[in-house]
């Protein structure tokens, strides 16, 4: 797994997690990558109207670039790989800091485990998983608990 984009020290834990996230997905990330970056909140607020429609700030967006379900395996998808690298591009993760801030002072934990957390989230979406319908999003959380658990966070 390769992660691009300017996420500075949270990088190896996010790392960590998708990492672990494996054993419950039963999938291998092997010669495959995505982008985090951190964006302003004029930016997000931006990207959330011009792709969701909801004129609003959000904490964080996810832009897959595989049409993948959550059952799906990413062996289906080996056929969009890089010709020449042979990596499968997961898609894109945007994450406002300041929103991450903000959160990280209401739920009284460190910024650190919320930006992991949106990471992590935003990475649960490149894989299929949703939270639109209220069993999916059991499905999602549970996921995400079992996830940070297993990283400590």
């Amino acid at each position: 797994m390769k992660i691009e984009g300017k996420i500075g020290l949270y990088k190896r834990t996010i790392l960590k997690l998708i990492k672990a996230s494996e054993k419950y997905l039963k999938e291998d990330y092997e010669n495959v990558y995505l982008s985090i970056n951190f964006v302003s909140d004029v930016e997000i607020q931006r990207l959330n109207k011009e792709f969701r429609n909801i004129d609003k700030v959000t904490d964080v967006l996810s832009f897959p670039n595989l049409n993948k379900q959550p059952n799906e395996k990413l062996k289906k998808f080996r056929k969009f790989a890089d010709f020449d690298t042979n990596m499968l591009f997961l898609g894109d993760i945007v994450i406002s800091k300041n929103v991450a801030k903000k959160q990280a002072r209401e739920y009284e934990h460190s910024l650190k485990r919320e930006v992991c957390f949106l990471a992590l989230h935003g990475f649960l979406h490149l894989m299929g998983f949703d939270h639109i319908k209220k069993e999916d999003e059991k499905i999602m959380n549970k996921l995400q608990d079992k996830i940070l658990a297993e990283v400590n966070l």
